[in-house]
Formats: C-alpha cells, structure tokens, sequence
C-alpha cells in the first residue's frame, strides 16, 4: 500500500512517538569537490516533527508529556524509527538525540 504525502502528513502517532519528515542535504559534493551520486549518499538525519503523540503512559497510569512538539526540527539515529516512506520516519521519542 503506497500512502500519499497528505494522507503521511495526517497520521497521528500513539503514547511517545513522533512522526518525522526528513529534511534533504542539498550538498551533492564533498568539500574536495566530488561529486557524490543519490545512490551513494547517506539518509538525512536530521528533520522536521509533523506529529507528536499524547505522551507515554506511566506505571503509576500518569501520562508523561512529550518534550518535543510539532515543528521542531530535530536530530535521530541513523537508525532509528520505522520508515513510512522515502522522507517520513515514525520514531519514538527516546530515540530524538537532540533538538536543533
């Protein structure tokens, strides 16, 4: 099943996750002036948050506040999240290394 942008950018994360645009390099060349091909290029890390969730439930039954919200952009692991398509990832909120 192939999601188009808009139905993407309407999903609503659940308890501590966020979902994630990727924001791409417009850098194709390396500082030596090498040109580096799409194929070649590592994933974007760094991105965009289009949705929060309500916040992660407790073992008291509290629900915990996310700290980031809709608009941040933000730094991930390179590995974190699920991927939803080329530039969406849905990752929880531990795995957000940092706000920038």
């Amino acid at each position: 099943m192939t999601l188009s942008i808009e139905n993407i950018k309407r999903i609503r994360p659940l308890q501590d996750r966020v979902l994630i645009e990727r924001i791409e390099e417009s850098e194709n060349k390396t500082a030596g002036g090498i040109y580096i091909p799409d194929a070649a290029r590592e994933r974007a890390q760094v991105g965009v948050i289009v949705a929060v969730g309500n916040g992660k439930t407790l073992q008291s039954g509290n629900i915990q506040q996310l700290t980031v919200k809709a608009g941040d952009k933000v730094f991930f692991g390179k590995y974190a999240g699920t991927e939803i398509s080329e530039n969406f990832v849905i990752a929880r909120e531990d795995e957000i290394l940092g706000i920038l």
